[in-house]
């Protein structure tokens, strides 16, 4: 049993010694930590698509058009050409029932020849988009281009995405790729998507937003090239797509004209798109020696490291020793008697170690104390 319980103690004695230096070096624990990311990002889109006939171009279905960081590609559209003020009937499925009008303002009016509807006032005639159109697939060869810079205040520390190694030539030709190209700042939509575990059909056709994520961990304690980008792709709107209320993502946006003879028209546009959001985040680290000094302590006194230094400077290198030793040791008195004698001993060691481990604790936390001053004087 006593070997049995020595193993353990032994075993569990090292797994306290071990863990935290795992925690000290693995953790970085002698680092100063900065998380206040300052980020810009720019992006751009190209590429050409075809719907209902047309050619679309970047200005036609990227919205809005200044490059920020979060932008929509339209996918779909369902137009309402020729809107004008005025009255008209309001548009209703073929179940509209005649005696719901009633408790509504307006008057009752044939919207066909099958049933009535409400007539409204506003721009008529009234939008339809029960109708479906076939999304714009093209979109899935169409690029993005992110350039993103940011900045760790408290090093003042700057970087980029474009990596000092990129050339021209080089951008003109990349794709990002996880495997053989996870630095080049240029996407393919499609790729995009499918990396988000999404398919790209059913995306354009009802919309969704997908997050490009931009990962800065860096330590600053290497080199600067060894502080690189990291991409994830994510779709961030996933309960929209469980969802048969509301799925996917539209918006609607107005083209306004005047005709020759000053009434104003306009054409509306309910857009299904794929919105991108870019999210940036990051954190930097860089050996600083208060928190070194302040972790190594803490190491050493939950393994009791501590206890023994403190124990060494305060029973050898201060003033007043000779009252720590008082305090900390008692002397047991020989008895005449070898059982006598050993029973005592145990006793009067189980009084000592008890003190001394009350005494140790004591001392160990108020030497710690005073060295943690002692070096903070020396740094300031």
């Amino acid at each position: 049993i006593n070997c049995t319980t020595n193993q353990y103690t032994y075993n569990a004695f090292n797994s306290k010694r071990v863990a935290p230096l795992w925690v000290f070096l693995h953790e970085k624990a002698y680092q100063t930590r900065d998380t206040a990311i300052e980020s810009s990002v720019m992006t751009k889109v190209k590429g050409f698509g075809v719907y209902n006939n047309r050619v679309m171009d970047v200005a036609d279905y990227v919205t809005p058009a200044q490059g920020a960081s979060v932008f929509c590609i339209i996918t779909k559209f369902i137009t309402t050409d020729n809107q004008v003020q005025g009255s008209c009937p309001e548009v209703r499925s073929s179940t509209f029932l005649l005696p719901a009008c009633i408790s509504m303002t307006g008057r009752c009016v044939n919207y066909n020849e099958t049933f009535k509807t409400c007539e409204i006032r506003g721009w008529c005639p009234a939008e339809i988009d029960s109708v479906h159109y076939q999304p714009m697939l093209e979109a899935e060869n169409f690029t993005i281009f992110i350039k993103n810079s940011i900045r760790f205040p408290l090093f003042n520390f700057t970087k980029g995405n474009l990596l000092p190694n990129i050339t021209k030539e080089y951008i003109e030709t990349c794709l990002f790729d996880p495997r053989t190209d996870i630095y080049c700042p240029i996407f393919r939509l499609g790729d995009v998507v499918r990396f988000a575990g999404q398919d790209f059909k059913t995306l354009a056709d009802r919309g969704g937003v997908i997050g490009i994520k931009i990962g800065w961990v860096c330590d600053l304690d290497k080199s600067d090239d060894q502080c690189n980008p990291a991409y994830s792709f994510t779709r961030l709107d996933s309960v929209s797509a469980k969802t048969k209320v509301s799925p996917g993502y539209n918006f609607r946006y107005a083209k306004y004209f005047k005709k020759a003879d000053g009434t104003e028209h306009r054409i509306l546009l309910k857009a299904h798109a794929i919105r991108i959001d870019v999210l940036v985040y990051g954190n930097a680290g860089k050996f600083n020696m208060i928190p070194t000094l302040i972790n190594i302590v803490a190491a050493f006194t939950s393994v009791g490291v501590g206890t023994v230094l403190c124990d060494i400077i305060l029973l050898n290198f201060l003033k007043g020793a000779e009252q720590y030793k008082a305090k900390k040791f008692e002397e047991v008195a020989t008895q005449g008697w070898v059982v006598g004698w050993q029973k005592s001993f145990l006793v009067q060691s189980t009084k000592t170690e008890a003190k001394s481990l009350m005494h140790s604790y004591i001392f160990s936390w108020l030497c710690m104390l005073s060295t943690a001053k002692h070096f903070k004087a020396l740094l300031s």
